[in-house]
C-alpha cells in the first residue's frame, strides 16, 4: 500500500515517529476513500481529511520546530519554511474543486502528501535525526 509505515521512515525520536504514523494513517484514509468504485459522493469524506491533514501537520510542525529550535538545529529556517509550504499548499485546495473533480483532486492530494513523506520525512527530517539523537533526545 502506498502509506505503509517501514523503519526507514524513523527519525528514532518517540514522538515525531508518532506524530509521521498519523500523518501517514490520514493519507491511508485518504487512498481508501479515493480509491472506492462505488460511485458515492465522497466530498464531505474528502474535505474531513484535508480539513484534519491541516490541523493535524500545524501540530506537528509545531512540535518538530519548537524542538529543533530548543536544541539549536541549524536548518531550523529550512523546515520551518517547508512546513509553510506545505500548510499553504494544504489551504489552497478548493473546496469547490474537491466538489467538482473528487477523484481527480483526491488523487492530487494523495500524490502530494506521497511526495512529502519522500522529499521531507525521508530527506529533510532525516538531517535533524543524528543531530538530535545526539543531544540525548529520542
Amino acid at each position: 500500500m502506498l502509506f505503509t509505515w517501514k523503519e526507514d521512515f524513523s527519525v528514532n525520536i518517540e514522538d515525531i515517529d508518532k506524530q509521521h504514523k498519523e500523518l501517514f494513517r490520514i493519507g491511508s484514509r485518504l487512498y481508501t476513500i479515493v480509491s472506492l468504485k462505488d460511485g458515492i459522493d465522497r466530498y464531505d469524506e474528502i474535505i474531513e481529511i484535508l480539513y484534519e491533514l491541516k490541523d493535524y501537520a500545524e501540530y506537528h510542525f509545531s512540535f518538530e520546530e519548537e524542538l529543533m529550535k530548543k536544541y539549536g538545529y541549524d536548518g531550523t529556517e529550512d523546515q520551518i519554511k517547508a512546513h509553510k509550504k506545505f500548510i499553504e499548499k494544504v489551504i489552497s485546495i478548493s473546496e469547490e474543486e474537491v466538489d467538482i473533480e473528487q477523484k481527480k483532486m483526491g488523487m492530487d492530494l494523495i500524490l502530494f502528501i506521497a511526495n512529502w513523506i519522500e522529499n521531507h520525512i525521508l530527506k529533510s527530517d532525516m538531517g535533524y535525526k543524528d543531530f538530535l539523537n545526539e543531544k540525548g533526545v529520542y
